[in-house]
């Protein structure tokens, strides 16, 4: 069988409980269909980067599904007829993550440190521009309106 990771966005309406009944029904659906679900994960409800459906926010769930791809074709199916589902992504992977995923562990708040330093502004790993600092910044051309080509401006 395959392994699967399912992204589900859920409308902003319904509740935190009736997603959580929404996930059990699809993992019903892919253990009647020979699958199995390793791992349920609720991310909560976060924003939408651009409207879907007249909704801004969403209730965001992951499954880790080990199943035959009839399986997860006849749970996609279901959640295109049901009117809660905003939108789902399903990809196959090679092998599931092991513990939290990343939308979890990094919930403390803040963006995770790179290691070795290096923020927005940092440019330690960027290659030296020549066309730039090359001179001090008294020794460029400058013009003044006496040395403007002719022409109206």
């Amino acid at each position: 069988m395959a392994l699967y990771e399912h992204i589900l966005i859920a409308r902003q309406d319904v509740s935190q409980q009736q997603v959580e009944t929404l996930v059990e029904q699809l993992t019903t659906i892919l253990k009647e269909n020979g699958g199995s679900v390793t791992k349920n994960e609720y991310w909560g409800l976060r924003n939408l980067a651009f409207k879907v459906k007249k909704n801004r926010k969403g209730h965001y769930a992951l499954m880790n599904i080990d199943a035959p791809h009839a399986a997860v074709a006849e749970m996609e199916r279901q959640e295109g007829l049901n009117e809660d589902v905003l939108r789902f992504l399903t990809t196959r992977v090679e092998e599931h993550e092991e513990g939290q995923s990343a939308m979890l562990s990094n919930r403390g708040g803040g963006r995770e440190e790179r290691p070795g330093g290096g923020g927005r502004f940092d440019r330690g790993d960027r290659p030296d521009r020549g066309d730039r600092g090359d001179r001090p910044r008294g020794d460029r051309p400058r013009f003044s309106r006496d040395d403007a080509p002719a022409g109206d401006f």
